[in-house]
């Protein structure tokens, strides 16, 4: 395994125990470059309350659904006055990725981690940071990988479903369920714990297509397009605020 080049250690130097990320009230975050959609290095607002970091991944260029990050900052600034920055590129090996408290993944495909991903997003995590991860287009072969890469960053720990009693369904809007549109079966969130806090959460049933493209994408399965707005916003409200 390399060693961190100093301008990682540095970051994580900087990263407190757990980002006190925000209860809907103003956040310093530490200014620096992060690369945009189009490829362009951008400055990060250093007075931005809540900014979203797309992840790219393995062979993933991080453009799955690529208006997602767009509608999840939409979704966040309608419903609250902090405020928003734009989506940032970053990858797991990225020094950028540490100053960037909410990372979102997404994709179709099956895919495998390097173990400096691995090693970079266990540092990551046990940190404060939090992964939003979300399977496109309802395909399986995503969350299966997902589940599989998940259980190699901590010891005997794999992922799990999320009951309907977790306090992630009440972190905005009270979600007392969620029907799949194509099975008679609910849709349950699931996640990733390290020492009892949640740092990952997933869903398998295309709910990036439903917040962000109202299912145009996915018609008629996954879940609806209200849901996966409420559901969404609720996972961002829960990583800002635990």
């Amino acid at each position: 395994m390399p060693q961190k080049s100093s301008k990682t250690v540095n970051a994580l130097r900087r990263l407190p125990h757990h980002f006190l990320i925000l209860a809907m009230t103003t956040l310093a975050v530490m200014p620096s470059t992060a690369q945009s959609p189009n490829g362009n290095d951008v400055q990060l607002d250093p007075n931005t309350s809540f900014f979203m970091g797309r992840i790219r991944y393995s062979r993933n260029n991080g453009n799955d659904c690529a208006g997602v990050g767009e509608n999840m900052t939409r979704i966040m600034s309608e419903v609250s006055t902090i405020r928003i920055g734009r989506e940032t590129r970053v990858s797991f090996t990225d020094p950028k990725m540490f100053e960037t408290p909410f990372l979102f993944m997404n994709g179709h495909h099956d895919f495998v981690l390097g173990d400096d991903e691995i090693e970079s997003l266990r540092t990551y995590l046990k940190h404060g940071g939090f992964l939003f991860v979300s399977g496109c287009c309802t395909n399986p072969a995503f969350p299966v990988a997902w589940r599989r890469e998940m259980s190699r960053l901590f010891d005997n720990t794999s992922t799990r479903v999320l009951p309907y009693e977790h306090p992630i369904y009440r972190s905005f809007y009270k979600i007392k369920r969620v029907p799949s549109l194509h099975r008679n079966v609910d849709v349950h969130l699931e996640g990733l714990f390290y020492e009892g806090r949640l740092v990952s959460v997933m869903c398998e049933d295309g709910l990036c297509c439903a917040f962000s493209m109202g299912n145009r994408c996915n018609k008629g399965r996954g879940v609806s397009p209200e849901d996966g707005r409420q559901l969404a916003l609720n996972l961002a409200v829960y990583a800002m605020t635990h």
